[in-house]
């Protein structure tokens, strides 16, 4: 790991309380369009892209190898504020929503996680996963910042900083796709509140073409029925499993490569976090 940059904070900076954190790999010209964006300090992490990348107004830190998600948990230990914010290389925080953040989280001393809405595309539809948090599915605890969540997008959350820190991060071992369920699972078993705040807002322009779309269903599976395995009772995995070998068979031997990794750490979850999973289900 190299860190290639220390860049002074960007022009426009709303709050040195909160560091947003990118990563990325191979997909520069949308780092120069959502870069300019972030109203904060601001890391990119590069997972061994094909050529280096220059991002002008960010720390550039650039990983031997890709490792997916976790390099996220990268940026993480090199930010030197109480918050970490979120961004995938083609999203951006809308002005007001760090600083905003800030605040939320100083009032509420036990949110270790705020999830943003999330606006799509240039006409800024609502995400679905949006609409759901929305309507508040396992309630709004007294004195919670927003409806309660078990889950995220991953471009689209603050986290404080320790609390992510203590709950290990992203799951080297999931890599990408679907990595988030396991850590809001973690974060909520270990007391922290996490919470849809709606008045935080993410610009999100996803670029689809050249996505193996299989390979990613594949993955999917695969880190649903281990998320299962790691935290979820028999019964459940027992479901899961089930449903991936129906619908999406050719993930069953990743699952099984993986399998003794995901006894060798399963750790169920305490019954009220397990009760609000089926009550999501």
């Amino acid at each position: 790991m190299s860190v290639i940059n220390r860049p002074a904070a960007p022009v426009g900076i709303e709050t040195d309380e909160v560091t947003v954190v990118v990563a990325t790999r191979n997909r520069p010209d949308l780092l120069r369009r959502t870069v300019p964006r972030h109203h904060a300090p601001t890391i990119v992490v590069d997972n061994a892209s094909d050529q280096p990348l220059s991002v002008p107004g960010a720390a550039l830190v650039r990983l031997p190898e890709n490792i997916g998600a976790a390099a996220r948990n990268i940026g993480v230990r090199q930010a030197g504020t109480p918050f970490v914010a979120f961004a995938d290389d083609d999203s951006y925080w809308e002005p007001g929503s760090l600083a905003r953040a800030a605040r939320i989280f100083r009032d509420h001393p036990r949110a270790a996680l705020l999830t943003a809405k999330v606006l799509v595309g240039p006409e800024g539809r609502l995400d679905p996963v949006s609409a759901g948090m929305a309507a508040a599915p396992i309630g709004t605890p007294p004195g919670a910042a927003g409806p309660s969540v078990l889950g995220f997008l991953s471009c689209a959350v603050v986290v404080r900083r320790d609390a992510f820190l203590a709950a290990g991060g992203f799951s080297p071992e999931l890599f990408v796709y679907g990595e988030e369920a396991l850590l809001a699972m973690d974060l909520a078993a270990a007391g922290h509140q996490l919470s849809y705040v709606p008045e935080l807002v993410v610009r999100h322009h996803p670029e689809p073409a050249g996505r193996d779309n299989r390979a990613r269903s594949r993955r999917e599976a695969r880190n649903r029925a281990l998320t299962a395995l790691l935290r979820r009772p028999p019964a459940i995995v027992a479901r899961t499993l089930a449903e991936v070998a129906r619908t999406r068979p050719a993930a069953l031997p990743d699952i099984a490569r993986d399998l003794p990794w995901a006894l060798r750490h399963r750790r169920p979850l305490p019954a009220a976090v397990e009760s609000a999973l089926r009550a999501l289900s």
